[in-house]
């Protein structure tokens, strides 16, 4: 016969064995929160490193707001910059004509730096300096043939003379070689593949499409304000287009900028030695 406290020894038993199987419980739902975390943590990881062209909320503040402050800027320094071109007499008119329009592209290049900056689109690399050497090569190749093909007599371009010599002074310089060479493929650049671009290609969700959309329209708009100072053969605004969709292309290609700036300033650089060179041989 068992002892009155047999039952309460039973109760303990039990209790006791069912003791071990709810202990692992704990460390289980750890473990889970604990991978959960560390899953968590790897996505923010990747999202801080992904670039504009994945989707980087880097380049959140470029968007239409952006492109508004564009147009207005680009658009009243171009109607100032005709204006001070065909009122004022040189020098002054033609100085003051190019300073508005730099100035009014390098305002929205500004506002947006200040706003935030696209991760890797400012990031160099060796290989941007081959495809500008590259690119910029090509193209000047294929307009001078574009040139020929539309009733140019070929040959070297050459700068108007003053008594069988050039009038070098600092203005001269400035407009001549600085601004070609190294003023104007920057400010494009900047503008035309760096804020109309990628806040297109921001805004249509990126993918196939928003990159032929960013692509078109960053090209339009550069071929548009070359046009204001009017053109001579169709040739100018074909190889205009060619230099705006290679440029384009580039920068979705790469995610970086300087590849373009780099065939810009390669392709406008050879224009200024083959014309003082055409000059010098004159």
């Amino acid at each position: 016969m068992k002892p009155e406290n047999s039952a309460v020894e039973t109760d303990l038993d039990h209790s006791h064995a069912e003791t071990p199987s709810s202990e692992p419980a704990a460390p289980l739902a750890a473990r889970r929160g604990s991978a959960s975390k560390r899953a968590a943590a790897a996505q923010s990881r990747a999202r801080g490193t992904r670039t504009w062209l994945e989707g980087s909320r880097t380049a959140r503040a470029w968007n239409g707001t952006l492109l508004a402050y564009t147009a207005v800027a680009v658009g009243a320094a171009l109607v100032l910059s005709v204006a001070a071109r065909t009122q004022l007499a040189a020098p002054l008119g033609p100085l003051l004509s190019s300073v508005l329009l730099w100035a009014g592209m390098a305002v929205p290049v500004v506002i947006a730096l200040t706003r935030s900056r696209p991760r890797g689109l400012f990031r160099f690399r060796w290989t941007d300096l081959l495809w500008g050497l590259a690119l910029g090569v090509l193209l000047r190749i294929v307009q001078g043939w574009l040139e020929v093909a539309a009733g140019s007599p070929g040959g070297l371009p050459s700068y108007s003379t003053l008594g069988g010599g050039l009038d070098i002074n600092p203005m001269w310089l400035l407009l001549v070689i600085v601004a070609p060479v190294l003023i104007l493929p920057l400010l494009e650049e900047l503008l035309f593949r760096g804020v109309v671009l990628v806040s297109i290609y921001r805004m249509a969700r990126h993918g196939l499409e928003a990159g032929m959309l960013a692509i078109v329209a960053s090209t339009g708009a550069f071929v548009a304000i070359h046009a204001v100072n009017g053109m001579n053969r169709w040739d100018e605004p074909v190889y205009l287009t060619l230099v705006g969709l290679t440029c384009g292309l580039l920068v979705l290609f790469t995610g970086r900028i300087w590849g373009a700036v780099l065939v810009h300033i390669v392709f406008n650089g050879m224009w200024v030695a083959l014309a003082l060179t055409g000059t010098a041989l004159a």
